[in-house]
């Protein structure tokens, strides 16, 4: 076992300078933060909606959901076509007040440059061997992805769209990414709730991972149905943990499989210190508003 090395990825991948980001406002909502760059395009390029005051960076719009997304869905449009965003979906993400109920929606590729939360679901495969060992199922993503390609990820992964409740993207995410028919996910309820905070390129990646825990039957395979998995891996936890420490795994990934890991108990004596380690991004299944200190 190898409990300093991943505690040293841990800290690596969930600490930073927040000091580094000025807090961003929606009306009277604190709702995320932006880097220098960001702050500035906002100040300067945007001075119809956006304004600095004795908070941070204030977005003047206030309204119904559907104006509020209508407005910023016309500003995000505006830095798409300066060059300021890349990697555009066609898809939205939902940013929730702090009470938890729904606040606008945005493309996804403005989530992270204003510092929004989003939401993802994500599924440990768990399979338990002929002996009684208990592996995981790993997927290496599709070497033709535009972003991590071929690194490994948990059996499913994926965003909550706009509109969509968890219950209808842990179904979509789980045929699309490994074939599992709906009817083995009904009921399944997470078992943990982690918040994803660090700096990327694009700004400020903030999102909470619903983790689920899902047994396979021995002999069951997963099977990708949308090309986005090259391939699945039945792993002894020891393999897995290795590639943990090799840092293969993509990040959001590598916290829910730490997180997997240490509630099995993988870490034996070790356990209590990585799950230490693990209480800055557990949070209590149920509350998921904002957190934004």
């Amino acid at each position: 076992m190898q409990v300093d090395a991943v505690l040293g990825y841990l800290d690596k991948i969930s600490r930073f300078d927040s000091q580094q980001f000025t807090p961003l406002f929606v009306g009277a909502e604190r709702m995320g933060c932006v880097n220098a760059q960001w702050k500035a395009r906002l100040l300067q390029h945007e001075s119809a909606l956006f304004e600095e005051n004795y908070l941070g960076v204030s977005c003047r719009l206030d309204g119904s959901y559907r104006s509020i997304s209508h407005a910023l869905a016309l500003a995000a449009r505006r830095w798409q076509q300066a060059g300021w965003l890349n990697g555009w979906r066609n898809e939205n993400f939902t940013a929730f007040r702090q009470d938890g109920t729904p606040f606008f929606e945005l493309e996804r590729a403005a989530f992270r440059p204003l510092g929004l939360t989003s939401r993802a679901v994500h599924i440990n495969g768990l399979c338990r061997m002929a002996d009684g060992e208990v592996r995981m199922w790993v997927g290496r993503r599709s070497p033709h992805k535009a972003v991590d390609p071929n690194r490994m990820d948990n059996l499913v992964g994926g965003g909550v769209a706009a509109g969509e409740t968890l219950e209808l993207a842990l179904e979509r995410e789980g045929w699309e990414e490994a074939g599992i028919a709906r009817e083995s996910l009904q009921g399944l309820k997470p078992s943990s709730l982690l918040l994803a905070q660090r700096p990327v390129q694009r700004g400020l990646h903030r999102e909470w991972l619903y983790a689920y825990d899902l047994w396979l039957p021995l002999g069951q395979s997963p099977c990708c149905q949308d090309g986005e998995v090259a391939e699945h891996l039945l792993l002894p936890l020891a393999e897995v943990e290795q590639l943990l420490v090799a840092e293969r795994f993509m990040i959001d990934a590598a916290l829910v499989t730490m997180d997997c890991l240490c509630r099995l108990g993988y870490w034996q004596q070790a356990n209590p210190a990585v799950a230490d380690a693990l209480a800055r991004i557990r949070h209590a299944l149920g509350q998921d508003e904002a957190v934004l200190a």
